[in-house]
C-alpha cells in the first residue's frame, strides 16, 4: 500500500476515534456490554460498535441483538484504542445514542470498510 493511502486510512480512523470522544464528552455513549446491551434492548441505541478483539461470544451477542433491534453494528478497533478514545480503561462495546453523531461515525466506518 502507498504511504499516502496509510496515512489517509489513519486519518479516518482517528476522525472516528475523535466523534467518540466528541459523543462522550457530550454524553451520548453508553459503555460496557451490559449498557450497551440495555441501550440496545430500549431503543436508546443508534449504533454499536464492538472491539475487534473482544470475545466470539461477545460479538455473536451484539450481532444477534442488534439484527434483532435494527441498530446498526460494527466491529472495529480494539478494547484499548475504544477504551483510550472514551478516556476510560479497556471497552469491549459501546453504543452511541446520539442520531447526528452515530450517522457521521457510519460514514467514516463504512468508507473504511470499502477502503479495505
Amino acid at each position: 500500500m502507498r504511504p499516502w493511502k496509510r496515512s489517509l486510512e489513519r486519518l479516518k480512523q482517528n476522525k472516528i476515534y475523535s466523534l467518540i470522544g466528541i459523543a462522550m464528552r457530550g454524553r451520548n455513549v453508553v459503555s460496557g456490554e451490559f449498557a450497551s446491551q440495555a441501550a440496545v434492548k430500549s431503543g436508546t441505541a443508534a449504533l454499536v460498535i464492538v472491539a475487534d478483539n473482544a470475545s466470539e461470544n461477545t460479538k455473536k451477542l451484539f450481532s444477534n441483538k442488534c439484527s434483532f433491534y435494527q441498530v446498526p453494528y460494527y466491529v472495529y478497533g480494539t478494547k484499548e484504542e475504544l477504551g483510550h478514545a472514551m478516556g476510560k480503561d479497556l471497552r469491549s462495546s459501546l453504543a452511541v445514542t446520539d442520531s447526528g453523531i452515530a450517522q457521521a461515525m457510519i460514514k467514516q466506518l463504512e468508507e473504511l470498510e470499502t477502503r479495505r
